[in-house]
């Protein structure tokens, strides 16, 4: 089940939201971890391992972060088993994806346990008395799928104490309606214009459609997570709970480095408070930086997925942002145009090594976006205004929608009149496209 269906719109939250309402305050926790059990087990109905594996996580970590802080050998093993259990069984799903089905939000909630016992260890949380807290905060499912990442010490109040007024109500119903609408009325529209790149066969089409294919790959991937990320933000809201912001427009960045920094923030901030600081962050000198980026790239692509395009991605990055670091930043910052330009021309390129796991069709690909000698023929094809014309208002309001301006048009009138009409007309628009059964992928579910 995803948060942009039919069943989960109009049969689980109803259903959920009636139960939860009605829950007295120390019930409500109960509610969360058996509503997301069965939100879980919904998408998981055809293994019902993972259900069982999914259960046995929250058991073992909650166990674990019980018995840390009686010695330092003790609290050693503990954390060899937590890393263990933890990390083994996500690597080997990693590894097999091509063979089996992912659990579903394996990554997720694989980082926010290890985050929960590292937190317990460092003695920066204290430790949960409460099972039921725990599961619930391990299992709360608006986040469980596609994040944020959240961790135990951002909710530790909220999962005791929360409060849900009629405004606060409003403003998380607001966040799930626009994050619908950008993923429904936005990502899946574009992303079709990829879908149909795939289904013509890359060989076949020209150099200006290739880059059409790869800018709307660049806006589909955005407004797919960024829409997931308000969806989960808005239903955490309607809870009582606050998630950490997870995109702050990327694409208006003037760097690389600043891009990861807003993008999937909550995936960075994990990297970097539980590996890229602990392992010396930028104390120890240049040469010491640079190896410790490498690492957190490294494992940054791996968290992808096990292949060679997400390690090449990841250490094309690690490269990128060295060299920003080292040589050229300052100038791109002073020069905010350029950098800008700078930003737009790598992106696209970097999504494409993302988004192609099989080498022969990189290749192939990568001839139609850089035709040479022998593949002239492909600049001149005029397949690409067939589709400019289809898709050319889903590329200018993508474009439009990633800067700040429709955001700060939107602060202004989001709570008056024209903003009611407006989510009206955003939600039942979106109903109607899911009504339709149109095609509805969500590029984050193999990771």
């Amino acid at each position: 089940m995803v948060f942009s269906s039919l069943e989960f719109i109009f049969i689980f939250l109803p259903i959920f939201f009636i139960l939860y309402a009605t829950a007295p305050g120390k019930w409500k926790n109960v509610v969360i971890v058996f509503g997301s059990l069965a939100f879980y087990g919904y998408g998981a109905k055809d293994t019902p391992e993972y259900i069982l594996y999914f259960i046995f996580t929250i058991l073992l970590n909650f166990s674990i972060g019980k018995c840390l802080g009686f010695g330092k050998i003790r609290d050693r093993i503990l954390i060899f088993i937590a890393l263990v259990f933890n990390l083994v069984p996500l690597i080997w799903f990693k590894v097999n994806i091509d063979n089996i089905i992912l659990p579903v939000g394996i990554s997720f909630f694989t980082f926010q346990n290890l985050s929960y016992v590292m937190d317990v260890k460092r003695k920066t949380v204290e430790k949960e008395d409460s099972l039921m807290n725990y599961a619930a905060y391990i299992s709360l499912f608006p986040q469980l799928i596609a994040g944020p990442i959240v961790t135990y010490r951002q909710v530790k109040v909220q999962l005791n104490k929360r409060r849900v007024t009629p405004r606060r109500m409003y403003h998380g119903i607001s966040l799930f309606i626009l994050g619908l609408g950008f993923k429904v009325l936005l990502a899946n529209r574009i992303g079709n214009l990829w879908f149909n790149i795939e289904s013509i066969g890359y060989q076949s089409i020209s150099t200006p459609l290739a880059w059409m294919g790869l800018i709307a790959f660049s806006l589909q991937i955005y407004f797919d997570f960024y829409g997931y990320s308000l969806m989960a933000m808005g239903l955490g809201t309607m809870m009582g709970f606050k998630f950490p912001q997870n995109f702050d427009h990327p694409y208006t960045s003037v760097t690389m480095a600043e891009f990861y920094r807003r993008w999937h923030m909550t995936l960075g901030s994990w990297f970097r408070e539980y590996l890229y600081i602990p392992l010396g962050g930028n104390r120890k000198g240049t040469a010491r930086t640079i190896f410790n980026l490498f690492i957190v790239w490294f494992m940054t692509g791996l968290w992808h997925g096990i292949n060679w395009n997400f390690l090449v991605w990841g250490l094309g990055l690690w490269l990128i942002i060295v060299l920003e670091k080292c040589v050229y930043r300052k100038f791109l910052e002073k020069h905010r145009f350029i950098g800008h330009l700078y930003v737009i021309a790598i992106i696209p390129v970097m999504w494409f090594i993302f988004a192609m796991t099989d080498w022969n069709d990189f290749l192939t690909y990568l001839s139609r976006l850089f035709p040479v000698k022998g593949n002239w023929m492909g600049v001149f094809t005029r397949d690409y205004i067939k589709y400019l014309s289809l898709y050319g208002g889903y590329f200018a309001a993508g474009l439009l929608l990633c800067t700040r301006l429709p955001e700060k048009i939107w602060n202004k009138i989001k709570n008056n009149f024209f903003g009611v009409i407006i989510l009206l007309a955003i939600f039942a628009a979106a109903v109607y496209c899911m009504y339709l059964g149109l095609n509805d992928p969500f590029l984050y579910f193999r990771f």
